[in-house]
């Protein structure tokens, strides 16, 4: 809705249900498109039959889906995985907990539709997944290449569709197939999203869909090409070799839960995630979204700020808006921050070849 600038009349109508205006501005879009029928961009929305829950992604989800299968009469499925707490890895109790809320899921879905578990079919669609995983990680690690063949931040939340909405089929798997060879292509003419790739950066946090375009054309005014981004890994991180193994259907799936997306792991793992993507894709800078009624994403950006500028010496720019809300969003404010911080950038590249790499 936002990107097609729909979304500020279901926003304001869940405000008028009593929503704050600091509620996350994709529920108050949801919720108001509900309340109006569940018209949507592309047509109107059928009423669920089970509303199933899965917070990995954000916690807000929580409160967000009672509140839909309140409003739809439908009963709820609630999957609930612990926050991964010590290292890298989860704990074999975490893994076996959320295989058994996955077997109760199955159980529940068959008796609601009255269709057996096929447990062939998922294996089918889980070895898709992971050609489709492979392709997408293929992809993000061509932008280690100088020119970057793709923009990792505006460009792969395009691809978002196809490895989140399509993963398990066979046109995200082909998708992917088609884009890696393109991307190759790509790479080996040196041709690059932009005429001229002047500075690389590591981008974090969703963007303000309403102003997509012009906040795009912001950074490529400046030949500014994002060479890898967090929001991209919202749905899996597919980076560091995680595939979904038909081996071990549902262990697999949630160990993906648990471990491989962005948003269940602590501030330090999220800072190691990027601290790994400004040093091995070689970019020049940091840029911070912050969302305005995105606690999730938004919480603790000030200090990672700070980390990445005083404790690494990485140029890091804060800005903020919202990702779905355009009240939040101005253009005048979002360029003069963003040229300024790209002058100063330019400054410092200069310096540094004028002083053999030093300053």
């Amino acid at each position: 809705m936002a990107i097609r600038k729909q979304s500020l009349p279901m926003i304001l109508k869940a405000e008028q249900m009593g929503y704050s205006s600091d509620n996350c501005a994709y529920v108050k879009a949801d919720v108001g498109m509900l309340m109006s029928g569940g018209y949507g961009p592309q047509g109107t929305i059928p009423y669920p039959s089970l509303v199933v829950c899965n917070y990995v992604g954000c916690n807000v989800y929580v409160k967000w889906f009672e509140h839909i299968a309140e409003f739809c009469k439908a009963p709820l499925y609630m999957l609930d995985i612990p926050f991964l707490r010590d290292g890298d890895a989860p704990s074999q109790d975490d893994i076996t907990y959320v295989v058994r809320q996955l077997e109760e899921l199955i159980a529940t879905c068959s008796r609601i539709t009255g269709k057996p578990f096929d447990i062939d079919k998922l294996r089918e669609v889980l070895a898709l997944s992971a050609r489709a995983e492979e392709g997408w990680s293929r992809a993000k690690e061509l932008c280690k290449v100088k020119p970057a063949p793709f923009d990792a931040y505006f460009d792969s939340i395009n691809m978002m569709g196809p490895i989140n909405v399509l993963r398990g089929t066979t046109q995200a798997a082909g998708f992917f197939d088609f884009a890696v060879e393109a991307f190759e292509a790509l790479a080996a003419q040196q041709k690059g999203p932009l005429a001229e790739e002047r500075f690389r950066t590591v981008v974090e946090g969703p963007p303000p869909y309403p102003y997509y375009r012009n906040f795009r054309n912001l950074f490529a005014a400046w030949g500014a090409v994002a060479v890898n981004s967090t929001y991209s890994t919202v749905g899996g991180l597919w980076e560091w070799g995680f595939r979904h193994d038909p081996r071990r259907p549902l262990e697999s799936i949630a160990e993906q839960m648990l471990v491989e997306n962005l948003t269940n792991r602590s501030l330090t793992a999220r800072y190691q995630q990027i601290r790994r993507y400004v040093e091995e894709w070689e970019a020049d800078a940091l840029v911070i979204h912050s969302v305005k009624s995105c606690r999730l994403f938004s919480a603790g950006q000030g200090d990672m700020r700070e980390y990445f500028t005083r404790d690494l010496g990485v140029p890091t720019l804060l800005v903020e808006s919202d990702l779905e809300d355009p009240r939040y969003y101005s253009e005048a404010q979002m360029k003069n921050r963003i040229d300024a911080f790209f002058e100063s950038l330019e400054h410092r590249k200069f310096l540094r070849k004028d002083t053999g790499g030093k300053a």
